[in-house]
């Protein structure tokens, strides 16, 4: 028996006032102070630590549902128990040491709290414990599942995240991530000096967590912390002709072309309607209209950049060059589809190495350029540059001036597309015969 002599001529049994305060605890259990809303005998930090396993399981109240839960084996849980909703509930509160008794009682106080607020801490705790579970490659294909993309961007999402995020990041906790692990990914990427790319994965890790933000998931999106972190983008201007004299010389080039049928009249028709590359591969005809007054191509908004519908009005040149094509791909549902397979259209590098074969090096001259080489030859031929840029499919910032645009300059961009293929005819004939064009002028 564990004996100390306090004042003179006075033993103290410790272990004996233990097992007295635990018969009065016990025979007092659910009567509490009127005023204070607490148990008659509140547990102390040394009964807490005296508390030694039994046969079987005991338990030590503290008071408003906590208790100690003193388990055979020697574990100490805390454990609160609750009225929710007319119903009786009980969660964990953690285990001692490693949850002392006034961390516990803090614990009890923030659940109860959550009960005031009409909230059940079990029904907090199963929902964090999900966000917890969720991890970032589940959250990356539900994501990549809910989105209308092309089938090009649908599949440089895939690989990005697929390819570049989720062997790296997968199976961590969405909510767990944290900025320095998403830079590790993005780091791997930038030493191989793919910086366009390395941003490129940062801002679709970057959809996924914000996707996760708004269904509950997440909480912040650490993505945000990366800015100045990693390498700027140094953006390179696709090359393009600019130059009448040159171009006109392209367009020569181009009519010799001795290649595909479909190959040449790509390049004719890129020169004509300067739309984006990837808009022109993949144009089917059943998005054509080459009959009446007012011939017009009109892209549907899937395919567009900026997911909206676009028109192209014909010149009565491209509307020859779309006859001619028809006598080699007409029966095909693509204007341009594929040797391998009909059903896909030919590749994105087939009218860079045309240019190539035609004498034209990746530094002068490229497949996305003669959109440059429009814009460019247009302001200078004095068009008014809204014109152009409605043309060129450019985005408008201000919605209402972009909806009355697009619906009323229309015959303006039909005038407009006439006078281009004229203009490309003028700087063919200069290309070819420099004395023609000067007499015609004079002549005119």
């Amino acid at each position: 028996m564990a004996r100390f002599r306090g004042r003179p001529g006075r033993l103290i049994d410790f272990e004996g006032t233990l097992r007295v305060r635990m018969r009065v605890q016990r025979a007092l259990r659910g009567k509490s102070y009127p005023q204070a809303g607490r148990t008659l005998m509140p547990l102390s930090e040394y009964q807490v630590r005296a508390a030694r396993p039994q046969p079987r399981p005991y338990k030590l109240t503290d008071g408003l549902g906590l208790a100690l839960l003193v388990n055979p084996n020697g574990s100490r849980l805390w454990r609160l128990r609750y009225r929710f909703g007319g119903r009786e509930g009980m969660i964990g509160l953690g285990s001692y040491p490693a949850t002392t008794l006034k961390e516990a009682r803090e614990r009890r106080d923030a659940a109860r709290k959550q009960i005031e607020a009409g909230q059940n801490p079990a029904s907090q705790r199963a929902e964090a414990r999900e966000r917890r579970e969720v991890t970032f490659e589940a959250l990356a294909r539900e994501w990549l599942a809910r989105q209308a993309f092309t089938d090009k961007t649908r599949a440089k999402a895939e690989w990005m995240l697929g390819e570049l995020a989720i062997p790296h990041i997968g199976q961590r906790p969405i909510n767990e991530l944290k900025a320095p692990e998403i830079l590790a990914v993005l780091r791997r990427i930038e030493a191989r000096g793919r910086l366009d790319t390395c941003h490129r994965t940062k801002w679709r890790i970057g959809q996924v967590i914000r996707y996760a933000i708004a269904t509950g998931r997440a909480e912040r999106d650490p993505t945000a912390d990366l800015r100045g972190a990693l390498n700027p983008v140094r953006s390179v201007n696709r090359a393009a002709i600019t130059a009448p004299r040159r171009f006109g010389e392209l367009l020569l080039a181009i009519d010799g072309y001795g290649g595909r049928g479909g190959t040449w009249a790509a390049l004719r028709l890129a020169a004509l309607v300067f739309v984006r590359p990837g808009e022109l591969r993949a144009a089917g005809w059943q998005e054509f209209a080459l009959d009446g007054e007012a011939p017009e191509w009109r892209i549907p908004a899937e395919r567009m950049k900026m997911r909206e519908e676009h028109i192209v009005p014909l010149s009565r040149q491209s509307v020859e060059v779309l006859r001619e094509l028809q006598s080699f791909t007409g029966r095909s549902a693509l204007l341009f589809p594929s040797l391998r397979a009909s059903t896909q259209p030919i590749s994105e590098n087939t009218l860079n190495a045309a240019l190539r074969r035609l004498g034209f090096a990746k530094d002068e001259m490229t497949a996305h350029g003669f959109r440059a080489t429009a814009s460019t030859l247009l302001n200078e031929m004095g068009v008014a540059p809204d014109l152009i840029e409605l043309q060129l499919a450019h985005a408008e910032r201000n919605k209402v001036r972009a909806a009355y645009n697009r619906a009323q300059r229309l015959a303006e961009r039909r005038q407009m597309m006439q006078c281009w293929a004229e203009y490309l005819d003028e700087l063919r004939l200069m290309a070819s015969s420099p004395t023609m064009v000067s007499l015609r002028r004079r002549a005119g």
